[in-house]
This record gives structure tokens, C-alpha cells and sequence, in this order.
């Protein structure tokens, strides 16, 4: 019986090649000049460090600009709220999304059952798994998915027949 699983996964090294190209870019960019901006990754949370709100939306326009050259959906970042740091700085958190949670695994699970399509979908820890009698049944799923206005990047990983 053909199958696949619906993963949200981000490339932690292409993430962190990014960040790199980030930290090189500001180091070079005259506006940043004499400014103390810096971005780290611990685990999977970036922390970004800027001198004020507009330094901090264009640290912001550099990190979504350098993922899409590494192929890394920015929908994968969950911004946090800005707080003030030390120093007159301001201090944001993102972290970055890995894996399916339990409600958007639903939101999906429930899709497939009211396309009314031959396949069904099961939740299996941070992934979804979609079973059907035909090649084509998953394909239209696939298809039906992509279409949906999630949130969050999903792979579709695994397809056997």
C-alpha cells in the first residue's frame, strides 16, 4: 500500500551557514559601521543583539534574505517580541520550527478527511503519515496540501509504494 510522511524539518547547518553569511555582511556594511549588532544560534533559537528597532528590521531583512539564498523556507522562523537589553540595545529571540505539533497535525489530518479524497492520514509523533490504494490518491493529497495556507514549511518525505 503506497504511503509517505508529511515532516517539517529545517537544515540546521544551512541555517547556521546563513547566520555566518549574516555575521560577515554586517561586519562589512557601512550603515553597521561602529554599531555592535551581533546574531548567535544556540540549539535551535537565534538571538539577535541591535543597537535599535531599525537595525534590528534590517538584521531581520539580511537573515530572511541569506536563508532563501540557502534554500530555507523563512516561514520557519517564529519571531518573539523585542525586549530591551543593557546598553540602550535591544534584544529579539526567533526560534526555529521543527516538526509537526499536535495541532497542525490535525488542521492536516482533518484536510485530507473533507477533501473527501481516498487516503487516510495518521499522526505519528511530530510527523503525519498518509496511506492510499493508489499512487494517484497521494499525489492529489500532496497536491491538496500545497495548496493550503499553512504556516509552517512541510516536506513530503518517504513515498513508497
Amino acid at each position: 500500500m503506497p504511503s509517505f510522511d508529511i515532516v517539517s524539518k529545517t537544515d540546521m547547518p544551512e541555517v547556521n551557514n546563513a547566520l555566518d553569511g549574516v555575521r560577515r555582511e554586517v561586519g562589512t556594511r557601512y550603515d553597521f559601521k561602529g554599531s555592535s549588532c551581533e546574531i548567535t544560534l544556540q540549539d535551535e533559537v537565534i538571538t539577535i543583539l541591535a543597537d535599535d528597532d531599525l537595525k534590528l528590521q534590517q538584521m531581520h531583512e539580511l537573515l530572511k534574505g541569506h536563508l532563501t539564498r540557502r534554500s530555507v523556507d523563512a516561514a520557519a522562523l517564529d519571531y518573539g517580541k523585542a525586549q530591551p537589553a543593557s546598553g540602550n540595545k535591544v534584544r529579539q529571540t526567533i526560534t526555529i520550527k521543527q516538526g509537526i505539533d499536535r495541532e497542525l497535525a490535525k488542521t492536516i489530518t482533518t484536510a485530507i478527511k473533507q477533501g473527501k479524497l481516498k487516503v487516510q492520514a495518521s499522526i505519528q509523533g511530530d510527523e503525519v503519515r498518509v496511506n492510499g490504494k493508489k499512487r494517484d490518491d497521494l499525489q492529489e493529497a500532496i497536491a491538496m496540501l500545497k495548496g493550503m495556507d499553512i504556516e509552517q514549511p512541510l516536506q513530503f518525505v518517504n513515498f513508497r509504494d
